[in-house]
């Protein structure tokens, strides 16, 4: 039912002048969803209030309430068309009274940790983009169809949401940088192994993926007290997102997924100054796979004691700075980290080495991430001591990934076992810090157990190495004329 009114939405939206592609749909379900999924809430709140003899107001005025001015229903419970808006007077009251009114949360919740906060901050970062009201009349009366009451409810409608942020990433306009193979974060999250207590943070959360992740991980761990639930719901996850429909989106997933506040905070994370994160300011774990490439400006670069325009760089520094000693994390990055000879690169590495313990490293194949030509990897790194060995695990399949060979669990279910004791095999390695090189810190991925084959590199890697050893051409000479 959910699979079907998802795809009814979008052909009603394809036809919508004010909306232009997938992450148009995705973000207009979103808000509908939200205030139809706020309105299930709200009844549910109303009637365990009932049950316990207490008393409860509501968060939305009556006249703001789903029931009155998105489906008022008659005696049979049908959409008493009488009574409900459609067309332009629709619109406007969307427009002009329901958005402003929902803006308005923000400035009147109590704390930012609120759902009312939340409404607030969702509503100032949307618009409707629904030009035509009889088009927004039908999306609404198919949302209304939709139940978010019961836990499978809850579930099925949370995977839905999933599948529309993954098909994102064949729209175009930078969909993909949205979405994270989900067995990869299942399997990351796995390897950092969480606890309950434990605060967990991503610092380009883009969908929320890794938090979602990390909470159904913890929720299905043990039986829950009511002290872990609310500890869940209030004091373990954290994220910032750069980007407004990102944020949007990854709002809406974790609320789907059960958390009702999500702290998520709409902001550039990498325009924070590295030396003004204090202890107070540090999580147990970091969970991310930041955006690849993006240049940040000069003024964003000082931030930080290593200059670099890699915006991922960036954000490896600021995940070191910002975990507790002792913390954990798992970091996705391009695979050329690992060995580029730039100053920044070198640098980085070092930092990495001396100041944590870089356990295990997982190295993709190819077509990992779907519309994306880079290799990456994944960094699981500790706070707080030296590397003295490094785990490599080359996850090499027996057929060619893609949209519709897509990675899958099982395909990561040797690395999940043998990372556990670090053994070695035909696909896993160690090798000692004492035998990398100190000038360079290198930390390529060459398998021992594969000498014979030829490493064909893909184009992009290629190309993205061209160009960065072409930005140190280009400071260098410009350096050498400076000095003329």
């Amino acid at each position: 039912m959910f699979e079907q009114t998802f795809k009814n939405i979008d052909d009603i939206l394809h036809k919508d002048a004010g909306c232009s592609s997938e992450l148009d749909y995705v973000e207009q379900t979103s808000w509908i969803l939200f205030l139809k999924y706020l309105d299930d809430l709200e009844k549910d709140k109303k009637t365990a209030a009932k049950l316990s003899g207490k008393a409860h107001a509501g968060i939305i005025s009556p006249e703001y309430r789903w029931e009155v001015w998105a489906v008022p229903k008659d005696n049979d419970g049908k959409i008493d068309h009488h009574k409900a808006l459609t067309g332009d007077d629709l619109k406007d009251f969307v427009d002009h009274k329901l958005f402003p009114y929902l803006k308005k949360f923000k400035t009147n919740a109590e704390s930012a940790d609120t759902i009312e906060y939340k409404i607030g901050e969702i509503f100032s970062e949307l618009k409707n983009r629904i030009q035509s009201g009889y088009n927004l009349r039908e999306v609404i009366n198919l949302i209304d169809e939709l139940r978010f009451r019961s836990h499978a409810e809850k579930h099925e409608m949370s995977h839905l949401y999933e599948d529309k942020i993954k098909n994102m990433g064949n729209a175009g306009r930078n969909g993909g940088e949205y979405y994270t193979p989900r067995p990869l974060i299942k399997t990351i999250v796995k390897v950092v192994a969480p606890e309950i207590g434990s605060k967990i943070y991503d610092g380009a959360v883009g969908s929320a993926g890794f938090l979602c992740e990390a909470f159904e991980y913890l929720k299905t761990k043990k039986n829950l007290t009511t002290k872990d639930a609310q500890t869940l719901q209030k004091n373990t996850f954290y994220g910032k997102e750069k980007k407004s429909l990102a944020y949007i989106i990854g709002t809406m997933n974790m609320i789907l997924h059960g958390i009702e506040a999500p702290n998520i905070v709409h902001t550039n994370t990498l325009a924070e100054n590295l030396a003004d994160i204090q202890e107070k300011d540090r999580y147990d774990i970091v969970l991310a796979n930041p955006p690849f490439g993006g240049k940040e400006r000069a003024e964003v670069q000082q931030n930080f004691p290593i200059k670099t325009g890699e915006t991922a760089f960036l954000f490896l520094q600021h995940f070191i700075k910002i975990l507790k000693a002792g913390g954990q994390a798992g970091v996705v990055i391009k695979n050329t980290f690992l060995s580029n000879a730039d100053n920044a690169s070198v640098s980085l590495r070092k930092l990495l080495l001396e100041s944590c313990n870089l356990h295990a490293v997982l190295d993709l194949p190819g077509g990992t991430f779907t519309g994306a030509g880079v290799k990456t990897v994944v960094l699981f790194f500790e706070k707080g001591v030296p590397t003295r060995k490094v785990w490599f695990y080359q996850l090499n399949l027996d057929r060619n990934l893609g949209k519709t060979n897509p990675l899958n669990e099982n395909d990561l279910a040797d690395f999940l076992m043998l990372q556990k004791t670090k053994a070695d095999s035909e696909n896993s390695w160690s090798v000692d810090i004492v035998d990398v090189d100190k000038e360079t810190s290198d930390l390529s991925v060459k398998n021992p157990h594969r000498r014979n084959e030829i490493t064909i590199r893909a184009p992009q890697i290629i190309l993205d190495e061209m160009q960065t050893l072409d930005m140190e051409s280009a400071k260098i000479l410009k350096g050498i004329k400076e000095l003329l």
